[in-house]
Order: C-alpha cells, then structure tokens, then sequence
C-alpha cells in the first residue's frame, strides 16, 4: 500500500511540475482573424447545459461544449477564489497569445457591481477569468476535459475550438453568460 501512495505522490508532483514547465513556453501562434462576416457580435454561455453559442446578428454561427470553475453550479462569482464562473454581461476586453493554457480570450469580470457585492462580503472581487483551452502540453486530453469542470472559474474549451473562437470573436465583443 505504501509504495502505490508513493507512486501515486510522484505521479501527481510529474504532471504538476510538467504542467508548470510547459505553461512557461506559451501557447504557440494564434490564428489569423476569421473574415467579417464570419466574425461574432455576442458570446452566450448557458452555464447549466455547459454550451456556448457564438452569435452574429441572431444566427449562432458556433457552438462549443465547455468545462467552467469547480463550483460553477453553486452560482456567480461572488469573491477570488470561490472557483464559481460568473454570470452576467461582460465583454472579452483583451487577449493573451502566451497564457499558460492554450490562448486565452480576457472576460471583463469584475464590474463594477461584481466589485461592490465582493467588497460588501469584505472579499477583494477577484479577476483573471477567461475563455480558453487546455493547459499548454495537455491537448492531446482534449475530449475528456469535458467529464468534469475543472476551471478556476474560467471557460474552457478544447485547443483546436480555441483557435476557432481567437478567430471569430474580435476584441469589444459583448459576452453574456447565464445560469
């Protein structure tokens, strides 16, 4: 029993160290911007059914099954660290080709009603929530990060649909994630 536990420690501190290692190299070359009119005007994030829907006018024109934060289903955000994917109207307000999972779309959380109610609680609002895909180095786990939410809160798809969404969904666009 003990050498199982022992190498159950030395597997699980490989994959944190590895995970760490390789989330320093960056995600690689973003893609080109899709064409207008294959561009998005509105994110919709349906929490419960775990889908997002990109929009252009109202005809969905993408639609994505996602992992959201551990507690997603307790309810919006509310403070840093409750790992709980917020809800409400945001916009994706900037982008980082070389975050430590694979290309990441900024969420304008926290406004400033997020900030209030969090300081209200005396809890700082947190921040930092994104759409993206897997952790660098774990894409080829693509389809089963979908088993369960893994996320600190943020949306995460798998990298080759995250290439798709930096495509489509320029800076300024209006996201809207609902229970």
């Amino acid at each position: 029993m003990r050498n199982k536990l022992v190498v159950l420690a030395i597997v699980v501190a490989s994959c944190f160290a590895y995970t760490k290692l390789i989330a320093r190299v960056g995600s690689g070359s973003p893609p080109p911007d899709a064409p207008l009119e294959q561009q998005a005007d509105l994110i919709r994030v349906y929490k419960s059914e775990r889908r997002m829907v990109l929009l252009r006018g109202d005809a969905p024109i993408s639609t994505y099954r996602i992992s959201l934060g551990t507690a997603a289903d307790a309810g919006p955000k509310q403070r840093e660290g409750d790992e709980r994917t917020p809800e409400g109207r945001y916009e994706i307000d900037w982008r980082n080709p070389k975050s430590m999972a694979y290309l990441s779309l900024h969420i304008s959380y926290p406004n400033p009603d997020d900030r209030r109610n969090a300081e209200a609680g005396g809890f700082p609002a947190g921040g930092d929530i994104m759409i993206h895909g897997l952790p660098n180095g774990w894409g080829p786990f693509g389809n089963v990060h979908h088993l369960w939410d893994w996320t600190d809160g943020c949306v995460a798809v798998t990298n080759s649909e995250m290439r798709d969404i930096w495509a489509r969904v320029p800076n300024h666009t209006p996201i809207e994630i609902m229970p």
